[in-house]
């Protein structure tokens, strides 16, 4: 055996030891009523057991074409399994500052926020939309707030979406959070997060959308 097969045989075991990771994307356009003001990324890395997840979002909403609402969220999740392993999400609330930060430490899970801890249970989830197991929640984390949430899920029915021009089978969730309520929008068949509509105070709708 040469040294150019040796050297292509352990690329070649290298690469089936250590396999590509698997990265996933959800790019929503945010509309408060049917007015656009910002937008969502998510975007999860996953590899072996291990996730971890990236959300960006930014919204400006204008009155008379002056600034009057900016709201940026930042954060950084690992993952394993379905236990959140560690956070780190900062959030500008139109100039209002919360960090939030945690991470799993021997049973529990460890929270900061604004210096503030807090003891939580040891597998615990966010509002982690992007994964359908969330559905069967009682309580989620607001990585906004920080707050350790009671929850209540209700399947509302089967319904069609339009999807980046397409109309899509879709099942409909309605998550009560008690200050807030949510509809979230899943693929029939792959259970795959396709849209997101929250009740504002004064009945107005945040919107999320994929375009």
């Amino acid at each position: 055996m040469n040294r150019k097969t040796i050297l292509l045989l352990g690329l070649l075991l290298t690469d089936s030891a250590f396999p590509a990771p698997r990265v996933d994307v959800w790019d929503f356009k945010v509309y408060l009523n049917d007015t656009p003001v910002g937008s969502h990324r998510f975007t999860l890395t996953e590899q072996s057991s291990t996730r971890e997840l990236r959300s960006e979002a930014r919204f400006d909403v204008k009155f008379l074409m002056i600034n009057a609402y900016t709201y940026v969220h930042k954060a950084r999740e690992s993952w394993r399994g379905n236990c959140l392993a560690g956070i780190r999400a900062t959030t500008d609330d139109n100039g209002e500052l919360t960090r939030v930060e945690g991470a799993l430490d021997g049973q529990g899970f460890r929270l900061n926020t604004n210096g503030i801890r807090t003891e939580l249970p040891g597998c615990i989830m966010t509002f982690a939309y992007w994964n359908p197991d969330l559905l069967a929640q009682t309580r989620l984390l607001n990585p906004q707030t920080g707050e350790y949430t009671e929850v209540r899920i209700d399947a509302k029915g089967d319904e069609q979406i339009p999807v980046q021009g397409r109309r899509l089978s879709v099942r409909r969730y309605r998550l009560d959070a008690g200050k807030f309520q949510i509809d979230l929008w899943y693929g029939v068949e792959d259970r795959r997060w396709l849209a997101l509509d929250s009740t504002l105070e004064g009945g107005r709708r945040l919107r999320y959308r994929i375009e």
